[in-house]
Parts: C-alpha cells; sequence; structure tokens
C-alpha cells in the first residue's frame, strides 16, 4: 500500500468522526424542522437520537440517509461528503418504523433485496442463509411476513439493510411497535448483535429508558437542534438544562430564592445548602433532584405522604413538603418508615441542580 495513503487512512481514523453531520438545515414551508445540526458519531458506536415528537429526529434519520435533502449543511462519512449522494450510494442501511417489508416476498426475497442483483444466486443465497443466522431466524427463509410476530418481522428488517454491509445503520423507532415485554427482550438483542457486528448505528426513539439502556451516546433535540451530547449517564447526571433534566427520566422541580453562592431559600423561608454558582443574589430558581436522591434526614424537610408505590427493590413515595411543593421519593423498600410514622427528607447539595426560573406570563 502506498505509504502517504496509508498514513492519510489513519489519520482520517484517528482524527476524524466516522459519521459527521456540520450544520444541517432543513425546512418544509415555512416551517424549519432541523435548525444547524451538529453532531459527530465515533465508528462502531450506538448513538440515540432523542427527543419529543415533532423535533426532527426522523427528518434528520432521512436527511442521512439520502431520503430528505438537505436545505444546508453537509453529511460526511469516513470522511467524504456524501450530501448530494442517491441513497444507495451512501452506504446506508435503513431500518424504518412499519419495517416496510414487502407481504408477497418470502423472508429470504425480502432480505435478498437490497443485495446487487449482479451478484450470483449461489451467492446470494449464501449471504441470506448468514443474515437469518446473525439475528436468529435460521430456518424461516420461505415464511411471508404476515406468518411472523412483530419482533420477527423487526429481525427480518434489520437483516435487509445489513444485507449490503452498510457503513451506517439507521434504525427509526425500530421497536415502537411492539409490546413492552417483547420490546425489553428485542432491545437486549439489538443492542448485543450491534456489539457483535461492530456497525456504527444511529437510532431515534422518543423513549428515553430505551435511550439510557441500549446507547454508547445521546443526542438529544428539542425544536429542530441538538440541545445536549454525551453517554446516557452524562446527560442523566449532568442535564444542560432544564429540558434534558425533565426528559430523560424523573426529576422534583422546587421553586427557590438564590442567597449566595452556596445558599437558596426554599418558598417557607427555609435555607439548604445548593450550588447557586452563576446566579446573583435574589434570584429566582428551580432546583432539580432525582427522586432516588433524596434521602430520609430526622432534621430535614418535613414531608407528608400522599402515596405509596411498591416498585419491588424501592419504594416511590409521592407527597409534598411543609411549604405545599410537591416531591417524589425513591427509597430501598427496607429503609422507609411504616404507615403513619412522621418523614423528613434531606436534599444533599452534591445532587441539586439549579435551572433559571422560567419567566411568568405577562398578564393581559
Amino acid at each position: 500500500m502506498n505509504p502517504r495513503r496509508n498514513r492519510a487512512v489513519n489519520d482520517m481514523s484517528n482524527d476524524t468522526p466516522f459519521l459527521a453531520v456540520r450544520g444541517v438545515g432543513k425546512r418544509f414551508g415555512a416551517t424549519a424542522v432541523l435548525a444547524g445540526i451538529d453532531l459527530d458519531v465515533a465508528r462502531g458506536s450506538f448513538t440515540c437520537l432523542v427527543g419529543p415528537s415533532g423535533c426532527g429526529k426522523t427528518t434528520l434519520l432521512r436527511v442521512l440517509c439520502g431520503l430528505e435533502a438537505a436545505d444546508a449543511g453537509r453529511v460526511l462519512c469516513e470522511g467524504r461528503d456524501v450530501s448530494h449522494l442517491a441513497p444507495a450510494a451512501r452506504r446506508m442501511g435503513m431500518v424504518f418504523q412499519s419495517y416496510a417489508l414487502f407481504p408477497g416476498l418470502s423472508v429470504t426475497q425480502n432480505v435478498a433485496y437490497g443485495l446487487p442483483r449482479t451478484m450470483p444466486r449461489a451467492e446470494r443465497l449464501r449471504r441470506v442463509d448468514e443474515l437469518l443466522e446473525t439475528v436468529g431466524l435460521s430456518g424461516y427463509g420461505r415464511r411471508r411476513p404476515d406468518q411472523l410476530s412483530g419482533g420477527q418481522q423487526q429481525r427480518v428488517a434489520i437483516a435487509r439493510a445489513l444485507a449490503p454491509a452498510p457503513a451506517i445503520l439507521l434504525l427509526d423507532e425500530p421497536l415502537s411497535a411492539l409490546d413492552p415485554h417483547v420490546r425489553a427482550h428485542l432491545r437486549a438483542e439489538l443492542k448485543a448483535l450491534q456489539r457483535r457486528l461492530g456497525v456504527t448505528t444511529v437510532m431515534v426513539t422518543h423513549d428515553q429508558g430505551e435511550a439510557m439502556a441500549i446507547a454508547d451516546r445521546i443526542a438529544m433535540m428539542r425544536g429542530g437542534r441538538i440541545v445536549q451530547t454525551g453517554t446516557p449517564f452524562e446527560l442523566y447526571r449532568h442535564p444542560a438544562d432544564r429540558f434534558v433534566a425533565g426528559f430523560l427520566g424523573a426529576m422534583n422541580f422546587l421553586p427557590a430564592r438564590v442567597i449566595d453562592a452556596r445558599t437558596v431559600a426554599l418558598p417557607d423561608g427555609r435555607a439548604i445548602a445548593a450550588p447557586a454558582e452563576g446566579f446573583a443574589p435574589g434570584a429566582m430558581v428551580e432546583i432539580g433532584i432525582r427522586p432516588e436522591d433524596v434521602v430520609l434526614c430526622e432534621d430535614g424537610l418535613p414531608f407528608a405522604v400522599a402515596a405509596r408505590e411498591f416498585c419491588g427493590a424501592t419504594l416511590r413515595l409521592e407527597g409534598r413538603l411543609e411549604g405545599g411543593q410537591a416531591l417524589t421519593l425513591e427509597l430501598p423498600a427496607r429503609a422507609v418508615p411504616s404507615d403513619g410514622a412522621p418523614i423528613r427528607v434531606g436534599l444533599p447539595a452534591r445532587h441539586l441542580h439549579l435551572f433559571a426560573a422560567a419567566p411568568c406570563p405577562a398578564a393581559s
């Protein structure tokens, strides 16, 4: 191999994201669906695009694979600009939310559909058999989609997307049509398959629990923009703003007023320690704390329990603080006092997040 070319390939793999999105914008009429999207995806990683309905997740996925043309920006794969290439030339396999299997074709024919027509028949069949074995459907080749369960149809769709050996696998809500039990099982299977094959994967989901369970990295979207990227742990423990904090997992929000850089006051006037650096004294803020981070504390805040929910190893308590603020706790079941026993809670400063309070709407 040419040493100069070899050095260029090594430099690309070390310094360049496997998939890079730069300034991508997309409008439908007067509506900006994507607004300056920047995203890096590492080789062999599993990235989830997460956000509420209408935030642009699926549109971004369709731009990546070429089914939608971006109005601005570029999409680069392995350092090569693929923005203006046809979908078939981008080396990206797509699995749609509906699976989009051909009902009149057998499983074998569905999987083989994406293979080059010039491939010899024996080689095509060998490739299909390998893929069906990979997704756990050996022996299902003669069946038709209506003879398969939803989970089996999903595996056929993945096998079809993998048939031409894509550089990147794109998944649009691939588990949304399944019941919760099957969904959880296939989620684990999908992650194991991706790990085994080492294929770079980008998946769209609105299910924050699914994203945290399966992704190496999450890109949180809102209003056509990516508001935070990072590992599931980073977004869960260090949310960039109130939206991310509330979307990924349960979060309590309590109103407070900043006293100084280390202290805030709750509405009843009680002062508690909190990391308030960057907020001016007197500023109105919201304290965020995860239910599992609230602790029982003998000299803490009085808490009136309104409801208890048994969750197995943990018990979820819902109620209110003495000042009337709603609060949810999730504690080890064995540590929860019996019904009727007084409860006081602590809000450890190391687990608190402070967000600027949303401005009150102007009176009409």
